[in-house]
């Protein structure tokens, strides 16, 4: 992905961002997540502590551009069929939404976990 190609993407509101998340995520059929040195992944908990989430991204480049520069994250990719099989259930489980693809501005789409499985679904019957 080109540096331009990535500022682009970055720079689209939330609803784009999504939309080009299940787009590319339907194709690749990977979801990307950071991970720090114990291989725990990122949480992100809102300004009010209401709602805890996984941010995910549909590439590596654009969750490493995300963690800009932060030596202890790095991006891990989980397959589609295994982030349905075990990360749908176990965030539902554990209380957590899933924000696709965190914005440079800070912005980003919230959803149930079972939601985004529907709506990847969706854009992969038309495949």
């Amino acid at each position: 992905m080109s540096n331009d190609e990535l500022n682009r993407v970055s720079d689209m509101d939330g609803e784009d961002r999504y939309e080009y998340f299940l787009d590319q995520v339907a194709e690749s059929r990977e979801v990307w997540i950071l991970v720090n040195g114990n291989s725990q992944f990122l949480k992100i908990a809102s300004d009010d502590g209401d709602v805890e989430y996984l941010p995910v991204w549909p590439a590596s480049e654009l969750a490493s551009a995300y963690a800009n520069g932060e030596d202890s994250l790095t991006p891990r990719s989980i397959t589609l069929p295994d982030f349905f099989r075990k990360w749908v259930p176990g965030l539902t489980g554990d209380g957590l939404e899933v924000g696709v693809f965190p914005g440079a501005d800070g912005t980003v789409w919230l959803t149930e976990p079972e939601e985004l499985k529907r709506d990847l679904q969706d854009v992969m019957s038309d495949f």
